[in-house]
């Protein structure tokens, strides 16, 4: 039928507690909540939207000035073809005259890659720790500096079995000492991983790691789930304390 209403889905796994604000943020969105499944760890939510109708004659309109556009740079290119093969030759010449630098010098790409960034040396990362778990700042910071190695005091605040396996797990940390009770800052996540990937290092390793346990974390940046309000990161090691 011509009327018929067509929806888009979408599914969000999210930590448990956080399942009223993921709800609340997706519905400002225009997405309805059709189910909600709870496990140990993360609650399941599956929603749902109607589509949007295509502006097909919109579509249509922008196709056939883009096809005018490329025959016009096409003709323009065609004409304009021997002066740029003269202005090539002239910069081949140029450059085999120039002789590279000895010693190349370092990108400043190449030097924050080598910084660990802590809250003392970077007042974006102490704010971080400090903002709410679902601020925007997650995500610029995540774009920022994905890839780059973070280090700060913090402890577990959940940790449960990655899917069926015995000795692989899903860690929920959070910056300070309250462990479960941590109320700010980001909740940092490692996923899929075993005990031996944490390097534990100290003057006394435990035999086992347990939720409320205090570490010096130093991990490199993921990315950040907006949707579960999770930042994702990988361990590098984690410090006794």
């Amino acid at each position: 039928m011509a009327d018929e209403i067509k929806y888009e889905y979408k599914t969000v796994q999210t930590v448990r507690g956080t399942d009223g604000l993921v709800i609340s943020r997706l519905q400002k969105d225009g997405w309805e909540l059709v189910e909600q499944a709870q496990g140990t760890l993360r609650s399941t939510l599956n929603f749902r939207r109607p589509k949007k109708p295509q502006p097909w004659l919109l579509i249509g309109t922008v196709a056939a000035v883009l096809v005018t556009l490329a025959i016009v740079i096409g003709a323009a290119s065609a004409l304009s073809g021997g002066g740029e093969k003269k202005d090539e030759s002239d910069k081949s010449t140029t450059a085999a005259s120039e002789k590279p630098s000895a010693t190349p010098t370092p990108t400043a790409a190449e030097s924050a890659a080598t910084t660990v960034i802590t809250p003392q040396n970077n007042p974006e990362f102490a704010a971080l720790l400090k903002a709410d778990y679902c601020d925007d700042a997650n995500l610029d910071f995540a774009n920022r500096h994905e890839g780059q190695a973070i280090a700060f005091n913090g402890s577990i605040v959940n940790m449960a079995p990655h899917g069926d396996y015995d000795t692989r797990y899903d860690f929920l940390l959070g910056p300070g000492d309250k462990g479960p009770n941590t109320t700010a800052g980001p909740a940092f996540k490692y996923e899929d991983v075993n005990i031996p990937d944490l390097r534990l290092t100290g003057k006394e390793i435990p035999a086992t790691v347990a939720a409320g346990d205090k570490y010096r974390f130093v991990a490199k940046v993921g990315e950040f789930n907006a949707d579960q309000c999770l930042f994702f990161l990988d361990p590098v090691s984690t410090e006794v304390r």
